[in-house]
């Protein structure tokens, strides 16, 4: 790998971990804009253009699933990376398999573990753009430490508009927060509620 791949595959990795950041919720590491999606987001980076066009998946707590970047750099340097984030405490060195509807799985290996999560990342090619505009569903498997695959599929519907498309512009990603709060809000208040409705159900039936 040359110092230029490298120097720009950093950039990259930082630009999608801005990326997810830019769509969390206040106290919460990552979160999703409201009903499942793909879009666009681009920066400039020093003397390069970096698009992302990402989905990310998360649980009703908002913990990551899944967060899935196909980055493209261009300008003074050109690299184009396909990266997958999935939750900390997975099984190394299996990376992630990538299986898009039913063919056969390719091996996402890891590049780095975090706290919060761990990234597997491969060149993005013109076979894997192609096939995720051609594709229904793409299905991401990693392997937890207790050696249970965890699949989470996602919908390609809608892939090829964000990819070809223009980014979503900042009034559009702020508002999309302020939705994805709200409803994160509703959800965390109903299980609370839940919560508390089966705690006074046992101690009345004691």
């Amino acid at each position: 790998m040359t110092f230029k791949t490298s120097k720009v595959a950093t950039v990259a990795l930082a630009t999608l971990f801005a990326g997810t950041v830019s769509v969390s919720l206040t106290g919460m590491s990552h979160a999703q804009a409201p009903g499942p999606g793909w879009y666009k987001v681009c920066t400039k980076q020093e003397d390069n253009d970096v698009c992302v066009v990402q989905n990310i998946t998360t649980a009703s707590t908002g913990q990551l699933l899944t967060a899935v970047g196909l980055i493209v750099v261009e300008g003074k340097v050109n690299n184009k990376i396909l990266q997958v984030s999935v939750p900390s405490a997975r099984t190394i060195p299996p990376g992630v398999n990538m299986q898009i509807d039913g063919g056969k799985a390719q091996r996402v290996p890891f590049s780095v573990c975090m706290p919060d999560k761990c990234v597997a990342q491969v060149p993005l090619t013109d076979a894997i753009i192609d096939s995720f505009k051609r594709g229904g569903e793409v299905v991401f498997t990693s392997v937890n430490f207790q050696r249970a695959p965890n699949p989470i599929k996602i919908s390609l519907s809608g892939f090829t508009d964000a990819f070809d498309g223009k980014p979503v512009a900042q009034s559009e990603l702020q508002e999309r927060q302020r939705l994805l709060q709200e409803e994160m809000q509703r959800k965390a208040q109903s299980a609370r509620e839940k919560l508390e409705a089966a705690q006074k159900k046992a101690k009345e039936t004691q």
